[in-house]
């Protein structure tokens, strides 16, 4: 058993994004995804007629779109989008998560597959590529890039491809100063001079900054049609949110929405996510 199945036999992954901040990582990124979605959905009426249509047609044509969840997990974003009426595909490394979503019957087509290497699926398949966890744990620019080029190449034209990261300066702060780890983590190679973090086969997590994000997306070949931060301060606050009012945490998610492009916040949050064109 690798470290990686190893962590998420133990970890409660269907808890992590019930959580109060994990609700506002779940909040943006589902904003946007069906915000993507409604546009894909507009985008194919105006092609197959003459661009004047009802809003009942807008919403079938949505929900006719195909999505593919890549790093599935339990289903998190895979058994809602489901519910909604969408065409879902979801692909999950790990079988214990695996198990686990089959478990829930719904209508989830489902695999057992590693994002670098998709063959199974056919190209050109799909709207809407999630990867919300698989580059997370890859570590080599070299692994990223098969994972990214694999997406692009079961992605329609055109197709939107949701990419999420995990974010150095929130690990450096929330884990080596928080916890006080930060001269045993430099002592074993782990942070360099800059506190980058170094991750190696057999870490759990790859972190990684903006420019690192940027260079990836560029050698991908792939269009940045946006970027965003799905949590924004939500993983700063946990104690604070979990004291808050039902009405002020609506506000909080609500606001957590309106910063997530803002600039001069990007990869200040513990991810990011940047959606690509095919």
């Amino acid at each position: 058993m690798t470290n990686l199945e190893s962590y998420y036999k133990k970890f409660d992954e269907d808890h992590r994004l019930k959580t109060r901040h994990g609700q506002v990582e779940f909040f943006v990124t589902m904003k946007n995804i069906l915000a993507a979605a409604n546009e894909k959905a507009l985008q194919g009426q105006e092609t197959a007629a003459s661009g004047n249509c009802s809003q009942a047609q807008e919403a079938g044509a949505a929900k006719a779109l195909k999505i593919l969840d890549v790093g599935a997990a339990t289903g998190a974003y895979s058994v809602p989008l489901s519910r909604q009426g969408f065409d879902v595909t979801a692909v999950e490394l790990v079988k214990t998560n695996l198990e686990k979503l089959r478990a829930k019957h719904e209508k989830v087509k489902c695999w057992q597959g590693d994002a670098r290497d998709l063959s199974f699926l056919d190209d050109a398949t799909f709207d809407i590529v999630l990867m919300l966890g698989p580059l997370y744990h890859l570590h080599t620019e070299e692994d990223k890039l098969k994972a990214l080029f694999e997406a692009s190449r079961v992605a329609k034209k055109g197709g939107l491809i949701f990419c999420a990261y995990t974010m150095n300066e929130y690990a450096v702060t929330q884990y080596c100063f928080s916890q006080n780890k930060i001269k045993e983590n430099i002592a074993a190679g782990q942070i360099d001079k800059n506190f980058k973090t170094i991750s190696r086969d057999g870490d759990l997590y790859s972190y990684v900054r903006l420019e690192d994000i940027n260079a990836l997306q560029k050698k991908s070949g792939l269009e940045r049609v946006k970027i965003f931060s799905p949590d924004g301060p939500a993983d700063y606050m946990r104690r604070e949110l979990n004291a808050m009012d039902e009405e002020t945490f609506d506000l909080f998610k609500n606001y957590a929405l309106e910063i997530s492009e803002r600039p001069e916040l990007l990869g200040a949050g513990s991810h990011l996510v940047d959606v690509l064109r095919r």
